[in-house]
């Protein structure tokens, strides 16, 4: 029962943890960027597609961003 309990309470804190060093927002492009750390390319995408954009705000705070845009990769005859 003891070990059970301290799987438990390791896996909360773990998830705590974590939950704090990422922050996730679905409300579209970014607006208080510091820093930009990658952005997925759509270059070659055709059609709406999620972009995934990780960066720095100007607290310091590393967050993520995803939000849809078109691709550039469409071609037309």
């Amino acid at each position: 029962m003891k070990i059970l309990i301290a799987f438990f309470l390791t896996v909360a804190a773990t998830s705590v943890y974590a939950a704090e060093e990422k922050q996730t927002t679905r409300t579209g492009p970014p607006t208080d960027v510091a820093k930009t750390v990658s952005i997925t390319d759509t270059r070659f995408a055709c059609g709406v597609v999620a972009v995934e954009h990780v960066y720095f705000d100007s607290s310091g705070v590393q967050r993520l961003a995803t939000y849809m845009v078109e691709g550039g990769g469409c071609q037309t005859n």
